[in-house]
């Protein structure tokens, strides 16, 4: 039985570019699903595709157990989406905003704006609530952006990139109301670039690079095709850094990490606990002074350079460029 979001085989092309190469999801009901991956990877034309803002070139999906390709217009009333960039009208307060999307969903004038005020509320907006969307900052649009999505309760959520210029306030908040909303039934795909985002909120995590999903897993079992434990020394001085590398080499199973910058080490080794206190002891004997020294798994970093050759690059750089979907638009008016 497929999950609440099920995609078979999508592929969509721009052109040249081949954003979806076959691309297959599964999303149990009642989950979160973090879908990773480089900028330009397929991520947003994958939410445009289940969204049925795009049509794909071949490919089947479901969404809420609606074919999304025959009946798009089911589909859309029982989604909700929060694109990458702000889409509130500049013209209407925060207030009317949000009235505006319930009754639009065919609330009630009175549910709508009891609900209105309960986002305003939850996302810190009150106090702005009758200043018009143009005069919020960007954080603020943002957080308007994501209280609109929710003014009903979809049994199926799309976030892409939901927390980007938000501060790590606000940020926190988001991730309460969404766990609040899974707790209550909701699924959840959500595309990020803060890696610690999706390890914090997913059951699983779907990286995908070059239109393609390259692995899937839980954050655990990510972690663990990276490799094992690591040791990080942060030494008090630059010309200790030798001697220190020198220690680590005993104990390494691998190359040897340098950051001069930061006078940080890192090397991969097997032994836990134990072998820790034996590397402290051996840096003491060498007369190696050290700032900081820890034992540490692998973090969705390490998987996104394991993965795709690079790190993640952070959402600043959505901003600055087009999407897929952009791209794809673009092409489509030639």
């Amino acid at each position: 039985m497929p999950g609440a979001i099920y995609a078979e085989g999508l592929v969509k092309t721009f052109g040249d570019v081949r954003a979806l190469d076959g691309v297959d999801l599964d999303v149990p009901e009642g989950t979160v699903l973090g879908l990773l991956g480089p900028n330009g990877a397929g991520k947003t034309t994958a939410v445009r595709v289940l969204t049925t803002l795009l049509r794909p070139d071949s490919g089947q999906a479901v969404v809420a157990g609606i074919d999304v390709l025959k009946y798009p217009d089911e589909v859309r009333r029982s989604i909700g989406l929060s694109g990458q960039f702000a889409a509130v009208d500049e013209y209407l307060t925060g207030r009317e905003n949000l009235r505006m999307v319930g009754q639009l969903y065919q609330m009630s004038g009175r549910d709508a704006k009891k609900r209105a005020d309960q986002l305003l509320e939850r996302f810190n907006l009150a106090d702005a609530a009758d200043r018009t969307a143009k005069t919020y900052s960007g954080g603020m649009r943002r957080r308007l952006d994501l209280a609109a999505a929710l003014v009903v309760s979809p049994p199926v959520m799309f976030m892409d990139e939901p927390t980007t210029g938000l501060d790590p306030r606000n940020r926190q908040q988001l991730w309460e109301v969404i766990q609040d909303l899974v707790a209550g039934g909701t699924t959840l795909l959500l595309t990020t670039q803060y890696l610690e985002e999706a390890d914090h909120l997913a059951h699983d995590i779907c990286v995908i690079d070059h239109g393609k999903v390259i692995a899937r897993g839980t954050s655990d079992q990510l972690k663990a095709r990276t490799g094992g434990e690591r040791v990080e020394v942060v030494v008090h001085r630059s010309d200790q850094i030798e001697p220190a590398r020198s220690v680590l080499a005993g104990y390494g199973k691998g190359e040897i990490a340098v950051s001069p910058h930061t006078r940080k080490l890192t090397v991969p080794v097997t032994g836990g606990a134990k072998l820790l206190a034996e590397v402290i002891r051996d840096l003491d004997t060498r007369g190696v002074e050290i700032d900081d020294i820890g034992l540490r798994r692998p973090t969705l970093d390490d998987v996104f350079i394991s993965l795709t050759g690079h790190a993640a690059e952070q959402a600043k750089a959505d901003e600055a460029g087009p999407t897929e979907a952009d791209r794809g638009r673009k092409e489509s008016e030639r």
